[in-house]
Order: structure tokens, then sequence, then C-alpha cells
């Protein structure tokens, strides 16, 4: 660090913040550490008595945190990311449109036991809206090895992407209820307008809904006949417990389907299934869907939407982070439910 005349040191690099005070409104940094100093900010100094300036020496092997966050930031991101400007050394990255933030958490754990490197997200798989910031890096020092930054772009560039936001795919959905209450109009369907409204907001449609009573039979054929239509998912609400009318899950079977899991170790949400029919995602939702404003549809659905084929592991992996809490206000995603 070396004091030389303001006049001399355009170009340079500050040693330390310089702090303006303007009596009975403000006090703070005027220039941050790190600031590269230009020709118009002489005479702002000169007024707040800089007549000589710290500097710093930055050697041809050493890289500004300013540009290593930038370079971790580009390495790092995939699809559907933008970057922001430096601020104080960190870029943040954002997300371009909605969508399923998909984060390589072993890549962002050895990127991060690089020293000197930090680079910290939002939880993978789940839902992101555009302009929505998901992640951030910075370098600790104001100034850090090259050989730091090439690494850590190696880090990023093993198995690209670090992290990338993937759009929802708008499908036609079929949606199939059972229940001889509901068929047989002794009661209203409460399931069908809660799980639309979701389908909705994900960007894609209920095309056909289909009542049937508790027979498998009826069941079975509503299924087929909502893929022989040209649905792309189905979704089948009640008859998911134990009970011994619930006949559901038999139906899903029945109907060809293979089942990939029948449970999930989420509350809300265990009584669910996942199985594929034709490589197309039919689902059996439990009532809790009805009655929770979040549950097992919100952590499992965004991910189809997204275009994944989900298998056991990605049920049986919701089990830590798969107890909601129950909070008076529900603010998921940003709580722990569904995290690992």
């Amino acid at each position: 660090m070396n004091s030389i005349s303001i006049h001399y040191a355009v170009g340079r690099m500050l040693a330390h913040d310089v702090t303006r005070i303007v009596p009975g409104q403000a006090k703070g940094p005027a220039f941050r550490k790190g600031h590269i100093i230009r020709e118009q900010d002489i005479e702002t100094l000169l007024d707040m008595g800089k007549a000589h300036i710290y500097v710093l020496e930055m050697s041809s092997d050493q890289v500004h945190e300013d540009a290593a966050a930038q370079r971790i930031a580009t390495a790092a991101a995939g699809q559907g990311l933008t970057l922001s400007a430096p601020s104080e050394g960190r870029i943040n990255l954002i997300a371009e449109h909605e969508g399923l933030l998909k984060v390589d958490v072993s890549a962002l754990n050895k990127l991060n036991a690089i020293q000197d490197v930090a680079f910290a997200t939002l939880h993978s798989n789940h839902r992101v809206i555009a302009g929505q910031p998901v992640a951030g890096t910075r370098v600790i020092p104001l100034l850090v090895p090259e050989s730091k930054v090439a690494q850590a772009e190696m880090v990023c560039g093993e198995n690209p992407p670090l992290l990338a936001v993937r759009p929802f795919q708008s499908l036609r959905v079929g949606m199939v209820t059972t229940g001889s209450e509901v068929f047989l109009g002794r009661i209203k369907d409460q399931f069908g307008p809660v799980v639309e409204k979701k389908i909705k907001d994900l960007g894609s449609r209920v095309v056909r809904q289909i009542y049937v009573s508790d027979v498998v039979d009826q069941t079975v054929e509503a299924i087929h006949t909502l893929i022989g239509e040209g649905v792309q998912m189905v979704l089948l609400t009640g008859g998911m417990s134990v009970d011994p009318d619930d006949r559901t899950p038999a139906a899903i079977r029945s109907a060809g389907a293979q089942v990939v899991s029948y449970g999930a170790p989420t509350f809300p949400g265990a009584m669910f299934m996942l199985a594929y029919l034709e490589d197309i995602p039919v689902l059996g939702l439990p009532g809790c869907v009805m009655y929770h404003q979040t549950s097992i549809f919100d952590l499992v659905v965004p991910r189809l939407l997204a275009g994944e084929r989900l298998a056991r592991e990605d049920i049986t992996g919701l089990g830590h982070g798969g107890y909601c809490a129950g909070c008076v206000e529900c603010r998921y995603p940003l709580c722990g439910y569904g995290k690992a």
C-alpha cells in the first residue's frame, strides 16, 4: 500500500474506503476499497480533503474482486440466468424467466472448498420467478491469485452448468376425480378447482376432467380416454388412502402404468403415487393437496413440468426437509419444506 498525490492516482486502486461526512445529513463511503480512481473523481476527493490517497499495487498474477466474481459467475451460469453488475465485490445471478432452479450441489461444494471463493444459491428443485436473484458469488480478499480464479472456472466447467433455470413446459393435463359422492352429485367437487388453479399458475392447463365412482374399471377407462385424447400428464384426485373403498392406486396399476413410488416421506403428502404410462406421468394426489397451501404437489409437479423424469430415489430423497412446519402464514418456497 502506497501513498501518492491524488493528481497521479487516476487508474490506481483505492486501498481503503473513503468516507464522506455531510453534517446533519449523512455519513458513509463516497468511494469503496478497490475502486479504480477516475479523472472525474479527483475534484470530489479534493473537496473531501484528500490531496493524497493510499493505493494498492496489483501484480500481473492477481485479479481484482470484481473481475474474479464476473469470471466465476459467468462460468457457473447456465440456461435462464443473467448477471448483475458487481457491487462491493459481489455479483448476483438472476432468473431471466420463471422456471425450476437446478443446482449441481456437488459441484457447488467443490467450488466453495477453494480457499477465498464464496458462492451461495437458493435451494435446488424449486420454482423461481423472472427477475428473482437466485445466487451470488464473490472472492473474499480484494485481490486474488489468477490461479484460484482459473481453478474455480475449471470446477464450474467440469460438469456444466453449476446452476440453471429450466423453463416450465406448457402441458395439456387431464384430471380424473374419483369418489361416488362427487360422481353421484351428492357433494360438490372441491379438489378439482384447487388442482386446476395450481396447474394454471405453473403455465399449463387442465383440458378435461372426468368424474368416476369408486370403481377400478371406470378409473382405468378414464385414464386411457384422457391419454387417447392427447394429454401429457394425468392427475387423479381422491381415493388415495388405505380405506378399503379407496381404489385409485389399484386403478393406476391396472391401467398399465409403471409405478415409481406409492408413498412419499413428506408431511403433508405421504399417500402420493407417481407412475408412468407410455412415458406420460400419472399422479395420484392425496387429499392434503386440497387442504394445504403447500404439499407434495409443489415438490414434484414443477419438476415434471420442467421436463424431468423422476425416479424412486427422487421421491425418497424428499424425506430430509419433507416435514412441513405448518406456519400460520405459509411462505413456501422461502422455508425448509422439501429442501435437503
